[in-house]
């Protein structure tokens, strides 16, 4: 059975995959591009684009960090990312991640309208302003993540009373996925809160609404799983860790290497800064984490806002941005490696176009 393309506001999706945003620095110009060049929604990530060809785009440095959000979170590396990524995808649909826990949230949704993309994607929190950010750009289709009907719901209301809008897709992201997570420890291991198991009241709201299209992700990892997902009603698939075993992601080939590396036994959940566990992957970083011995936090970049200024990355023992900063530049003794669930299968590097048929058409 062929997949059928899907419409995200008035772009259509030839296939119907997002490939989810990483962040920092691992879905830039050189994965999303060809994800959206080959057919699927290609999805930069905004996080830490002060980081973008060897901090260039920076306006200050501390350390050897962009300091602040603004520096972090820079225009100028932004507008060079997507202007980099048009070069390979043309007008085909491109789409912008943006962490709703990230400082200058509103700043980077606007730079990201203003740069170009056709489509704005944001978890990490309920984005219940969303629209205020891209009043000037009404063409720009809008995709909320959430991990329940009920978030879906509230969104909606909100949206719909407050600026006479509603999303034009949603991704439900279950607890397989790599990252930040939307449920609590406990809630990761429940059966009731499993991606299959959400996949149906999600997707009745959603036709409560005007049968707004339902993106599943978390642990989504061959033709078999798009195909069960679409079963339960979904209109297609986000999918994010499979996308690092390629030739043109951004990572440094030492990321990879980690990833290729890593056995099943090595993903796991941890602390994070953010105030919700994250997936990684079982490093040197979090052995000296373990033991209060890890990397010295000194906040340069104050990336999200639930650590405070630094104050949770206290508690948990590291720097979010600092970690993640380090393992897109290849740093595997201080770097924090973010994975789904399957990332372990991942053992070979092919190009995106090979990764694209395969989703399509099976192994």
């Amino acid at each position: 059975m062929s997949f059928k393309p899907v419409k995200i506001g008035k772009y259509e999706i030839e296939k119907p995959i997002i490939q989810g945003g990483m962040g920092l620095g691992i879905s830039w110009d050189g994965l999303s591009g060809n994800v959206s060049k080959e057919g699927g929604l290609g999805v930069l990530s905004s996080v830490g684009t002060g980081y973008y060809q060897d901090k260039k785009f920076s306006k200050k440095l501390a350390f050897g960090r962009p300091v602040d959000a603004e520096s972090f979170g820079s225009r100028e590396g932004l507008f060079e990312i997507v202007k980099n990524a048009r070069k390979i995808c043309g007008d085909k649909p491109l789409a912008m991640n943006v962490l709703y826990a990230i400082n200058d949230y509103g700043r980077l949704v606007t730079e990201s309208c203003e740069a170009g993309v056709d489509i704005i994607i944001t978890g990490a929190g309920l984005p219940m302003n969303m629209p205020e950010f891209t009043a000037d750009y009404p063409d720009v289709a809008l995709v909320p993540i959430v991990s329940s009907a009920k978030a879906l719901k509230l969104i909606c209301k909100r949206w719909s009373k407050r600026y006479k809008r509603l999303p034009d897709a949603v991704i439900l992201e279950g607890p397989l996925s790599g990252g930040h997570q939307g449920f609590t420890y406990e809630q990761c291991e429940m059966e009731e809160f499993q991606l299959e198991n959400l996949v149906e009241p999600v997707v009745e709201e959603a036709k409560n609404w005007g049968d707004i299209p339902v993106f599943p992700a978390g642990g989504i990892w061959d033709k078999d799983d798009i195909q069960k997902m679409i079963d339960l009603g979904a209109s297609g698939v986000q999918m994010a860790t499979r996308f690092i075993g390629t030739h043109e992601c951004d990572a440094d080939q030492r990321f990879k290497q980690v990833l290729l590396d890593c056995e099943e036994k090595d993903i796991e959940l941890l602390k994070s800064p953010v105030g919700y566990p994250a997936r990684g992957i079982r490093t040197n970083l979090l052995d000296l984490v373990d033991k209060r011995e890890g990397p010295p936090i000194k906040c340069i970049s104050n990336c999200v806002f639930p650590c405070e200024r630094g104050k949770e990355a206290r508690e948990v023992g590291l720097c979010v941005a600092d970690r993640l900063a380090d393992a897109y530049e290849g740093h595997t003794e201080t770097g924090l490696f973010f994975t789904g669930t399957n990332g372990w299968k991942i053992n070979e590097l092919i190009s995106v176009k090979e990764l694209m048929d395969k989703l399509m058409n099976g192994e």
